[in-house]
Parts: C-alpha cells; sequence; structure tokens
C-alpha cells in the first residue's frame, strides 16, 4: 500500500501547537512508511476563513519544514465537485431534503431537553419526500445515516472503537445554500485524495463514524484512522492562550528553534524509552502510531527551554546564524561591522537559552552601550579601579596582536604589576568594556569586541569612575 496522509487545518487562526503535532506526526508516519503527506486547507467556512489564516499557516510549516509532497489544495476550489457528490447522494437514496425551519428545529431541540434527552434530528423529513414541501423555506439536504448496526473503528492509536448507528442523527451534509458543509468535504477529499491514513486529535472521534457511513454509502472502504490525545496545561486543563498555546510562529518570535519546538512536539504523546533527543532522521527511523500513548500530555515550558538550550548549543554554527537573522533585525542589530556573526555565536552559544537571548546580550559587541550596570559598578568601580584599568589599557595598547592568548598574557602582566590576582583585575575590566557582569571569558570577549573599542571603552571606564569616585 502506497501511505498517504493529510494534514487538513481550517484557516481560522493561526497554526498551534495542537495542529503542528498533528502535522508532524502525519508527516513523520507518511517519511517512515515511504509515502505521501498531503497539505489541504479547509476553508468552507466563508465568514471565518481569512487569507491571512492560510498565510500563518503556510508560514507555519515552512518554518518547521514540514514540506508537502501534494497541495496545498483549497475545498473552496472544490464546490462543483462537492455538488455532485451530493446529488449523487440523493439520487441514491443515501440523502433527502429536509425543510424543517430554524424554529421547527428550535422547538424540537427544547422539547428534547426538556425531557432530559440528547438534543438531536429526528429524521422527520426521512420519508416525506412525496409531501408538498413548505413555502418559503429552501432546504438543507441531510445524510440518510442507517438507523441500525454499529460503527466498528479500529483506531491505530486507541484501539477499537464501536459506535451504534442509532446515536447518530442524520446530519447535514449541504446548508440551505447549498454549500457543503464539513462532514462531507472531508469525505469526498479522503476519496479522491486517496487518504489511506486519518492522523488527527481526538476531537474528532465523533465525527468518524459519521464520515465513514458517507464514505461507504459512496461506494468507498474508510482509510485507517489514529486520533491523538488532546494536549493539556501544566495545571491539567485543556491548552489554552493561559498555558502558552499560542501560534507557532511565537515561538520563532520568542526565540525557540525549530528543531527544539519539533523535538519538543514529537514527545508530546509519543516515546521511545527514556530517549529524549531526537534529530529529524531519528524521529522518521523510530516513530510509529503504535507508541503514541492514549493519555493527553502535560505542556512544560520549562522543558521545552531545555531542549531549546541544548539545540542552541549544539546546532551548527552557520544554521545558528541563519535563524539568528530573523531576531537580529526585529531588535535592530546591526552586525554589518565587527566581529564575525558565527564567532559571537560560539561564544555565546552556553550562555542563552533563546535566540531573543543570545542577540540582547550579543549587543555589546557591536554597539556602544549607553550606561554602566549600576549593580556592577556598586560591586566593581571602587577608588583603586583607576589605576588598576589604565595599567591594564597600557599593558594591551602595547601588544602586537589582538587574539585571545596575548590579551590574556597582558592582563596577567598587569596582574603582576599590580600584586593581584585575575579575580581582583578580571570583574572591573569585564563591567568597563562590556557594561555589564557577564560575558564569556574575558581575553575571548575583548578579542570579539577589538582592539580600538576595548581601549576606548576602558578610558570611558576610567573617566566614569574619577566623576563618581573623587
Amino acid at each position: 500500500m502506497n501511505v498517504r496522509t493529510r494534514f487538513a487545518p481550517s484557516p481560522t487562526g493561526y497554526l498551534h501547537i495542537g495542529g503542528a503535532r498533528t502535522a508532524l506526526f502525519s508527516w513523520l508516519y507518511a517519511r517512515k512508511m515511504g509515502g505521501t503527506f498531503i497539505l489541504r486547507i479547509e476553508d468552507t467556512d466563508r465568514e471565518r476563513s481569512t487569507q491571512a489564516s492560510v498565510d500563518a499557516i503556510l508560514e507555519g510549516m515552512a518554518w518547521l519544514d514540514l514540506g508537502h509532497d501534494e497541495g496545498p489544495f483549497y475545498q473552496t476550489h472544490r464546490f462543483d465537485r462537492y455538488a455532485e457528490v451530493i446529488q449523487q447522494l440523493v439520487d441514491s437514496g443515501h440523502a433527502y431534503r429536509c425543510y424543517c425551519s430554524k424554529e421547527e428545529l428550535e422547538q424540537l431541540r427544547e422539547g428534547q431537553m426538556a425531557r432530559k434527552e440528547k438534543p438531536r434530528y429526528d429524521g422527520r423529513w426521512r420519508d416525506r419526500q412525496d409531501e408538498t414541501p413548505p413555502a418559503g423555506v429552501d432546504p438543507v439536504i441531510r445524510f440518510r445515516n442507517p438507523q441500525t448496526g454499529v460503527v466498528d473503528i479500529d483506531d491505530l492509536v486507541r484501539g477499537k472503537i464501536t459506535i451504534s448507528n442509532e446515536e447518530l442523527d442524520d446530519l447535514i451534509i449541504a446548508r440551505s445554500d447549498g454549500t457543503p458543509t464539513y462532514n462531507l468535504t472531508v469525505v469526498v477529499d479522503d476519496i479522491d485524495m486517496q487518504v489511506t491514513h486519518v492522523i488527527r486529535g481526538d476531537d474528532h472521534i465523533n465525527n468518524t463514524p459519521r464520515q465513514i457511513n458517507i464514505m461507504r454509502a459512496l461506494g468507498y472502504e474508510p482509510p485507517k484512522f489514529a486520533h491523538l490525545p488532546m494536549i493539556l496545561g501544566s495545571d491539567g486543563q485543556r491548552l489554552s492562550k493561559r498555558h502558552g498555546a499560542v501560534s507557532v510562529m511565537q515561538y520563532r518570535d520568542d526565540g525557540f528553534t525549530p528543531q527544539a519546538l519539533l523535538n519538543y512536539l514529537v514527545r508530546l504523546g509519543w516515546s521511545n524509552g527514556d530517549q529524549e533527543i531526537f534529530s529529524r532522521e531519528e524521529m522518521i527511523e523510530l516513530f510509529s502510531l503504535e507508541a503514541v500513548n492514549r493519555a493527553p500530555s502535560a505542556f512544560n515550558t520549562d522543558k521545552l527551554l531545555w531542549l531549546n538550550q541544548h539545540y542552541i548549543k549544539t546546532l551548527p554554527v552557520e544554521e545558528l546564524a541563519a535563524q539568528l537573522q530573523w531576531h537580529l533585525q526585529e531588535q535592530q542589530l546591526d552586525v554589518s561591522t565587527g566581529p564575525a556573526l558565527t564567532d559571537v555565536i560560539n561564544a555565546q552559544r552556553e550562555r542563552a537559552k533563546t535566540l531573543v537571548e543570545m542577540v540582547a546580550i550579543s549587543r555589546y559587541f557591536y554597539e556602544d552601550f549607553a550606561d554602566f550596570e549600576e549593580t556592577a559598578v556598586q560591586k566593581q568601580f571602587k577608588a583603586d579601579t583607576v589605576d588598576n584599568l589604565q595599567i591594564v589599557h597600557d599593558e594591551f595598547a602595547a601588544l602586537s596582536a589582538w587574539k585571545a592568548e596575548p590579551i590574556h598574557g597582558a592582563i596577567q602582566a598587569a596582574c603582576e604589576k599590580l600584586g593581584l590576582k585575575l579575580g581582583k583585575v578580571g570583574p572591573p575590566l569585564r563591567v568597563a568594556v562590556t557594561g555589564g557582569a557577564s560575558s564569556p571569558s574575558i581575553d575571548i570577549t575583548l578579542e570579539l569586541i577589538g582592539r580600538e573599542r576595548s581601549l576606548a571603552r576602558i578610558q570611558r571606564a576610567i573617566s566614569f569612575i574619577r566623576a563618581i569616585v573623587f
């Protein structure tokens, strides 16, 4: 069998975490089986679907590098095909026109709820096709669902699910204006696109038996289904914005790498022993639907940060440099003059949890800072710091090569002249050249800042100390 999976988001908002995990699992299964991954945009909700949402979905998929083999297909481009299938169902007796008014359906619902019954359509137009339809009511078209028997679903995640047809009413497959509904379009698309495996969230389980019955009425056997467990917040409640259930692109904006987010998503409901770190190749090789957990997964931001820091430490420096470009632009940091960005990344990658943080803590390599950190000044800038920094400045000025090793030697020489240990000279020097108390090793920091800028900053610090101390 040629495995064909699909990701079919509705463009009524951004690509969120749950959708991204569904896309990832569908993509992984197709890649694992040597199959085809289809992207389908289910945009039949004309009132809520927007081009901005379509663009956000495509941007999110591209950022995660979940490339599709076919598509994107848009349901709004297939209305003629849906109309053809709806007519086919009517002609074969598997669907019928229902002329119930909104008021009539509301009365039906209120009566059922008063009797504590499950609200559902009672099939009153199911066998009334020969009657004269009421005037002024545009009919909907309902699927004639079987009234006996069961629908068995051999779910690849949840196991066997059995739904009695008596629990299912005759759902609407075409609205009164002729537009098709979700359950009809999904069935037609999955048939036409020859989808073999439907991998989606378990919030669709109630739709699955309806879709299976429609598909069989059209003469087709349904694909295999795998319903993924929901994602919960750390408090055990359904994931929402307050838990961080934001757009996938917000994670890009917050400085996460796509590798970290994918690695995190693959572990939300799936595992391979105790392994936590997965390359893309390992995900494809090891992934299986049978190993997907039936229980909901909890979203843990601290775990995502841990993974992100791992990838910042280990990704090829050129890859990180490419990802940093967007953040440099957002934070308006020009790195065209100054040290090579890859050198700064190598110096800072152990110190940053996010790419946003990496840009923020690297600014002093490319720009002069406006002020010294107040706490660092109070701790490191004393009356004798002026003479100490001047000695260091003079040693630096005499260097013939501005590299980490001779810079380190010059600092050691200054310490010997002053009769001080490095712990007394290095910290004030770091504040002088970076504005704060934290940086990579001082010799690497100075090399990257450059000779002229370093000497100028030391002189600035000397003048600053004189102004506040004397």
